[in-house]
């Protein structure tokens, strides 16, 4: 529902970005509720982690205050990058509550953007207990805290974790040559979605594809949906 003056509400706000393919993505940003209670649940795996490192190391005399203390700045400071980095912008706290970081355009974080927004982190509990953090989300528009404002990122509500399609049945097929991660994830979510775009749209974007799938039109959209069957685990029998 609209307001009376035309704008989205606070609780819904949405983020429409035009991908250079010309497909347009909508991304529903993320409020302060639920990244509290996914920054709690990573609050929570990190004390573990602590409690269970302070136990391994009290039995070593001298440096085991040292090791302690290089176990907490580890897990502070590179925990959420390397969860973003490699977990598709997700925490296992994000993951939980269906939340993932992208750049403002849609696309994946990268490391210098993760490294930013997460150094960043400090700043939002100033002046104590991330009250800026929380001002910050509360009056931008994107719901961004500090660290998001300075990196280009926002957390979304992952459309993948509430609408995901599975895979159409296709003979699977392994691609010619080695795809990165983006570009099997980009391949896995063209045949995802295949069902809900008009076949010339399809047969548009799967030529897109030419120089992987050495076809265009309707071929290009048979041998995606192959390597799609493929990178998605199905083996022939």
């Amino acid at each position: 529902m609209l307001k009376p003056d035309g704008r989205q509400p606070l609780a819904e706000a949405v983020r429409r970005v035009e991908t250079p393919e010309g497909v347009e993505l909508t991304l529903r940003t993320a409020g302060v509720v639920p990244r509290f209670f996914a920054a709690l649940l990573d609050f929570g795996i990190r004390f573990f982690i602590y409690l269970f490192g302070a136990v391994l190391f009290s039995g070593l005399h001298t440096a085991g205050p040292g090791l302690f203390l290089l176990l907490l700045f580890t897990g502070e400071w590179f925990y959420p990058v390397l969860f973003e980095l490699f977990r598709r912008g997700q925490t296992p706290g994000k993951a939980a509550l269906g939340l993932r970081v992208l750049h403002d355009d849609g696309t994946p974080v990268t490391l210098p953007s993760s490294i930013l927004r997460n150094l960043l982190t400090f700043a939002d509990f100033l002046p104590l207990a991330f009250l800026a953090g929380i001002v910050s989300i509360l009056v931008t528009r994107d719901f961004k805290r500090l660290g998001d404002l300075a990196a280009g990122t926002v957390v979304v509500h992952d459309p993948r974790a509430r609408f995901r399609r599975p895979v159409p049945p296709a003979a699977p097929e392994a691609p010619p040559v080695p795809l990165s991660s983006p570009e099997q994830q980009a391949i896995v979510e063209f045949a995802e979605r295949l069902a809900s775009w008009p076949p010339e749209r399809a047969r548009e974007l799967a030529s897109l594809a030419r120089p992987l799938t050495g076809a265009t039109g309707t071929a290009s959209v048979d041998r995606l949906s192959r390597f799609a069957s493929w990178l998605v685990g199905r083996r022939a029998a």
